[in-house]
């Protein structure tokens, strides 16, 4: 089969996957597989994958909410009360709702990243995403939480799911240039960058106002909603802000769960918040919280690997954008 083809039937998959989706989520290609890893340990991955270009919404979010509690019985704790008390917080609950819409999107807060996310909440929301959303379970797929007392590691075989810390460190400060990142091939932030990013400050809607290049929302500069720095719109830093492989916020905005056990059954977290210090957005930073813990300050985005010949064709589609990126 020629490439051309090959692009063709990748572009009509991706239609008809986005068509009978609630969700679509915007992947980016993580290739050059067999990297070796960066002086901290870590960032080595031996495989190609996909992670989320951006960090999970609250519009997603309360789709996911909707429809695996339509109810609103929130019986595995999927919804903290501070999404709407809170003026960082992006979805409102209203119990006399009909069913499968008793969670609605607050102002302004649809393309924010969804926060007072515990790690088990990140880990179901990759359960129904990988069980085809709807009615799929948030009990089993690339974790079992049921019955689950001890601590919770990925099924083999899932296809969505929190990334590794290898995975988030890779696909945040990689970059296989030459001479990259003083030339041992890892940038100190997840902007392409050695230097620390400029503050991000934002509109009354929550767009970051000064995109470019090595800008991140952290040190309380993005001041809306009258807060002392919140959290921004998606990617509203601009493409000159994003790592070598397109994925936005790994630096900023909201710490994102991993999947590393880090002490006892703590799990992992990288990349600095709204409210952090830029040492908290550099790749020698290791974090970690409690499982169960919530907060303004946390999130997560999602990895994937794809089925091989998904994921061949995806990275041939990609493949030349990829090639073009430029710091």
């Amino acid at each position: 089969m020629k490439i051309q083809s090959l692009l063709t039937l990748a572009a009509t998959s991706a239609l008809i996957t986005s068509a009978s989706a609630s969700i679509t989520m915007d992947w980016v290609n993580v290739g050059n597989p067999g990297n070796a890893a960066d002086t901290t340990g870590y960032g080595a991955v031996a495989y190609a994958y996909q992670i989320g270009k951006h960090e999970v919404t609250n519009a997603q979010y309360a789709t996911f909410l909707n429809a695996a509690d339509p109810n609103g019985e929130n019986a595995n704790g999927v919804y903290n009360a501070s999404m709407d008390s809170n003026a960082r917080g992006g979805i409102t609950y209203t119990a006399g709702a009909a069913s499968g819409a008793k969670y609605t999107i607050r102002t302004s807060m649809g393309d924010k990243p969804v926060n007072y996310v515990s790690w088990y909440d990140a880990a179901r929301f990759t359960n129904w995403m990988m069980n085809g959303q709807g009615s799929g379970s948030t009990e089993t797929g690339a974790y079992t939480l049921s019955g689950n007392t001890g601590i919770i590691t990925k099924n083999v075989g899932a296809s969505v799911y929190l990334p590794s810390e290898d995975e988030w460190y890779k696909a945040a400060y990689y970059d296989p240039t030459p001479g990259a990142g003083g030339g041992d091939n890892y940038w100190l932030y997840a902007s392409q960058s050695d230097t620390v990013p400029t503050i991000a400050s934002a509109n009354s809607t929550g767009d970051i106002t000064n995109p470019g290049a090595n800008v991140a929302n952290y040190a309380s500069g993005a001041d809306w909603n009258g807060q002392t720095g919140n959290v921004t719109t998606v990617g509203s830093a601009g493409a000159l802000a994003e790592s070598y492989f397109g994925t936005a916020d790994q630096g900023g905005n909201v710490l994102e769960w991993n999947d590393a056990v880090i002490s006892g059954s703590s799990r992992g977290l990288r990349g600095g918040s709204f409210s952090l210090d830029g040492n908290n957005l550099r790749a020698s930073d290791r974090n970690d919280n409690g499982p169960s813990s919530e907060s303004s300050r946390i999130g997560f985005r999602v990895a994937s690997v794809p089925e091989p010949t998904s994921l061949l064709l995806t990275m041939l589609a990609g493949g030349v954008m990829l090639a073009r990126r430029k710091r």
